[in-house]
């Protein structure tokens, strides 16, 4: 029977397709809205939805620099605070979303971004700085929760094959967060033809849009109920789960050499985040501002879409597409930091021969300080693409997916706690760039031998683990996983690729690994 026949269908639901020690079958009737609604793609799309109101907005605010404030000390201070909360806040709820359940992580990470950016509304209008404190701190404990679940309910509900294109959904949309709040922005200040700050009108409207979060929140699935195309389930990371147990899992996984060495780039690649809003502020008309947060969306957008494309391209092999995709960003990093370096030693002499700078569409040069902010707001997002894509690629299983989110944000957030640090001490732009540039430097040994162990196919973690507790070896192959990996493929000391190669034998189409059915999962 075709699946679209009736609005009704059996599926035969088999064993949870991440290793779960439940093996009956489970047969109940299920129709075409409950499939849909329990789909991984709908679930990713709730994801981006929340992401859109919640960071999406936060980010067309960031992005007119200083939060649209006329000077940046308050804000980044407010920010720094943020990302302070983060550094552990990240790490522990991941764990706590493996006890309490992801859903319930993920409605509490739409909390707090409403009444942060409240008080950049009270303190636009009526001076209060005490509020846009208190606002970063409850920010920062609701982008704790929301980082460290939605990113693991994109990569780890998604199929393998599907990675890519799921992550781009997903923040993609939450680039929609920041182009419909910067053309608000856009409408509402481009007669501010000089420097200074956004209106307060501004705020409320993206206050109501971020109020969308929660109802979006509840629409998302427990990953026990997310029904995958081939009718499994994806296990329930809850059962048995302690909370010292989780502790000690994510510092094994810290551990292993492909998360400990991704810490530089997490950590350094983020310093020319707080730059841009400080080169915005300080160089920048209101309205040119508002415009480079639009633009800062679209090409944001854009890198969504093409890096979601180009990482699921059966025509190269994941380590290929890895070594391509860093070597382009390196190559274009390096040269865009010399060029905005260029711009800033024209501003400051200019500055220090008496010529107040002042960017605006209208006048000449403006051109040449948008054009390299909009390469860096390119490079940053397609930045974000490429860690979750790696992390997506070394691990196969939803538990592990969760602790590894954690652990990625909470060192993204040491980075933008010491950059916005930085920025809030009232230094030079030319010192904080230099410090970014010196930074990303600083990243790339590391990440390049990252990025020379990406293996073909990831690794289940949580299986892998199970089979050593029951005794069983790395050459066993009695079952499979969702997408058609024998289990014990990969040797505890043996390198990641070497060992999936070898597991996989003569099966070399990953085209082909890719459409296996598993062994059991079957819809009628």
């Amino acid at each position: 029977m075709s699946l679209t026949d009736n609005k009704e269908t059996k599926v035969e639901l088999g064993p949870v397709s991440t290793g779960s020690d439940a093996d009956e079958q489970i047969t109940k009737p299920v129709s075409r809205f409950t499939r849909w609604y329990r789909s991984p793609l709908f679930n990713v799309i709730m994801v981006g939805l929340i992401s859109f109101t919640q960071p999406g907005v936060w980010n067309a605010l960031n992005s007119t620099g200083a939060g649209g404030a006329q000077e940046p000390y308050l804000v980044n201070g407010s920010n720094s605070l943020t990302f302070g909360i983060m550094v552990f806040g990240c790490s522990l709820f991941s764990i706590l979303s493996n006890k309490i359940g992801i859903k319930w992580v993920l409605i509490i990470g739409t909390l707090g971004y409403a009444p942060y950016s409240a008080s950049l509304y009270v303190n636009n209008r009526y001076g209060t700085e005490w509020f846009v404190l208190f606002g970063g701190a409850l920010c920062g404990i609701a982008a704790s929760a929301l980082w460290a679940s939605e990113g693991a309910i994109a990569l780890g509900y998604a199929d393998i094959k599907d990675r890519g294109k799921f992550t781009g959904i997903w923040l993609g949309l939450r680039e929609l967060g920041q182009l419909i709040g910067a053309s608000i922005q856009l409408s509402l200040n481009v007669k501010k033809e000089g420097r200074g700050k956004v209106g307060y009108t501004t705020y409320l409207v993206l206050i109501a849009l971020q109020c969308l979060g929660l109802p979006f929140a509840l629409l998302v699935s427990s990953p026990h109920k997310v029904i995958k195309a081939d009718g499994t389930r994806l296990r329930d990371p809850t059962l048995n789960k302690t909370v010292k147990g989780e502790f000690k899992k994510i510092w094994s996984l810290f551990k292993r050499r492909q998360m400990y060495l991704l810490v530089p780039i997490l950590i350094g690649f983020q310093w020319n985040s707080t730059y841009l809003g400080i080169y915005m502020t300080k160089y920048f008309s209101v309205r040119s501002r508002t415009l480079g947060s639009l633009v800062s969306g679209i090409v944001a957008t854009a890198a969504n879409i093409f890096w979601g494309w180009f990482y699921d391209r059966q025509s190269l092999s994941r380590p290929t597409v890895a070594r391509l995709t860093w070597a382009f960003f390196v190559i274009l990093m390096l040269g865009t930091f010399g060029w905005q370096t260029a711009n800033e030693k024209l501003y400051g002499d200019l500055k220090a021969a008496g010529t107040p700078i002042t960017l605006d569409w209208a006048t000449p040069g403006f051109g040449r300080g948008f054009a390299s902010m909009v390469i860096l707001r390119f490079l940053n997002e397609s930045h974000y693409m490429f860690v979750y894509w790696l992390i997506g690629a070394f691990f196969d299983d939803l538990e592990t997916l969760g602790l590894a989110v954690g652990i990625v944000r909470s060192f993204e957030s040491v980075g933008s706690c010491l950059a916005f640090g930085i920025g809030a001490a009232q230094v030079a732009p030319m010192v904080n760039l230099i410090i970014a540039f010196a930074m990303f430097g600083f990243t790339i040994p590391a990440t390049s031998a990252v990025v020379y162990m990406v293996p073909e196919r990831p690794v289940n973690l949580r299986k892998l683990e199970a089979e050593d507790g029951g005794g069983s070896t790395s050459t066993s192959t009695s079952t499979s996983t969702s997408d058609g990996e024998p289990p014990g493929v990969i040797a505890k000391e043996a390198s990641i690729e070497s060992s999936v190669v070898a597991a996989l034998g003569s099966s070399t189409d990953e085209k082909e690994r890719d459409a296996v059915q598993p062994p059991g999962y079957e819809l009628k």
